[in-house]
Order: structure tokens, then C-alpha cells, then sequence
């Protein structure tokens, strides 16, 4: 049976809202335009640190601008949260999916990129001393949240703190977080992070541009068969 992951998390407020003082989490955020709506809903409920731990991003100049654009928003919004963003290192992540390298997009490549940053999310919010952890990466709609609350579980039982079960992009989270990020001037990047999915933008956008150029208008279901036959579709 399918688990519904916004009621978990619902309930799991209303929960913490009993509580006489907040708890904590440790929250693995992926962006600025992500992490947006998830801050504005969970800060009522827990005293919240941010964590950036992306090692799949590429190249460093993203990681760096996207960093800097998270900072600024927590500033620009008022938020009393601190970033925490480990070194850069490329390597931890491609040493993870090595062998990987030629899955598509949204295959088992990002499941294992998911496991290591949450994993990592799990070891700090353990150090810490943190009552809860999670990540921002479910309000996207490219990402499984099955499969995010599937490895939140399994850090849960390993690291014996409690996963704070979510899925973001319920009750129009997406939306919400793209009106913020129109609202303070969010960078929002074309592409998930990884290499791998720069150079699928990269062909999608390369795709369009053909069509542009060569082809008279097509519908918007044309244009996705297209996409389709061309191993092009997100």
C-alpha cells in the first residue's frame, strides 16, 4: 500500500507542536528555491540548522553560487537558521556512482546520490545532538520521495534519530516555493546538480533549439513524442 507521506509529516507536527520547547532539525537542503518553502513551513515547529552538503553538484562555481544564494536568502528572509556546508569534494560523489555513469536520469544513479547526502545529513544530525533530520530534495518534482522517506528510514534505524517523513511537494509546496523564489529573486538553476543532468539540459535545450529552427509549431503532446523518441524527456 502506498504510504502518504504528508500525512506522516502532518502528524509528526502536530505532535512537535505539543511539545514545551522546540525540537531540532538538521535540514539537508539541497538549493535556495527548495529549501524556501520548507523553511517557511517547518519554522514554526523546530529551531532549524541548515545543511549543505552537495557533493554531486558540478562544477564548483555551481556549488559555490548556490551556497551563496542559500545564505542569502536565510539573511534576505529573516531566518535566525545557520548554514553548515562541509568542504566541496566531487569526489565523494563520484566515487559513489562509479559504474553508474551511463544510467538515465532518475534511475538508481540518483537513489544512491540521495542515500549519500542524506547519510551524511544522518552522521551530523547524530554528532550534533539534533532531534531530527531530513531534506528539502522532496519538494522537487523530479525527485522520488518514496525513495527519500525509504533511505530516511533505514538512517533512522541505523543512526537512532528520528526522520522527520515529508513530502514537500504536497499542499502546493512546489508552487509556493517558486512564488518565493520570483518574490526574492531566487536563482533557479536549469539542472539538478550532477554532470550527468547539466548535460541532459543541455541536450533538452539543444533539442528545443533544432526544433526552433527546423520545424514549424508543434502541440504540446507532439513535442513530448518527440522529446520521447529522442531519449530526451525528464
Amino acid at each position: 500500500m502506498k504510504i502518504n507521506y504528508g500525512l506522516m509529516l502532518e502528524e509528526t507536527l502536530s505532535k512537535v507542536a505539543k511539545a514545551e520547547n522546540k525540537a531540532s532539525l538538521l535540514l539537508h537542503a539541497c538549493c535556495a528555491p527548495c529549501s524556501s518553502y520548507v523553511l517557511e513551513y517547518l519554522s514554526q515547529y523546530f529551531d532549524i540548522t541548515l545543511f549543505f552538503h552537495n557533493p554531486n553538484i558540478y562544477p564548483e562555481e555551481e556549488f559555490t553560487v548556490r551556497l551563496d544564494e542559500l545564505n542569502r536568502f536565510v539573511r534576505d528572509a529573516g531566518y535566525s537558521s545557520s548554514v553548515i556546508s562541509p568542504e566541496y569534494d566531487s569526489a565523494e560523489f563520484f566515487d559513489a556512482v562509479r559504474g553508474m555513469e551511463n544510467l538515465p536520469e532518475g534511475g538508481e544513479r540518483c537513489r544512491v546520490c540521495y542515500a549519500l547526502r542524506l547519510r551524511r545529513t544522518a552522521e551530523a544530525a547524530k554528532s550534533g545532538g539534533f532531534d531530527y533530520f531530513t531534506t528539502t530534495l522532496s519538494i522537487s518534482p523530479y525527485k522520488n520521495a518514496e525513495w527519500l522517506n525509504e533511505i530516511g528510514a533505514e538512517l533512522e534505524a541505523e543512526y537512532g534519530i528520528s526522520y522527520l517523513f515529508s513530502d514537500f511537494k504536497k499542499k502546493n509546496g512546489y508552487k509556493r516555493s517558486i512564488e518565493l523564489s520570483g518574490e526574492y529573486g531566487l536563482y533557479r538553476q536549469d539542472y539538478c546538480g550532477c554532470v550527468f543532468s547539466k548535460v541532459e539540459s543541455e541536450k533538452r535545450k539543444n533539442a528545443v533549439t533544432v526544433l526552433d529552427e527546423n520545424s514549424e509549431a508543434m502541440s504540446d503532446r507532439e513535442f513530448k513524442n518527440w522529446l520521447d523518441g529522442h531519449g530526451l524527456s525528464e
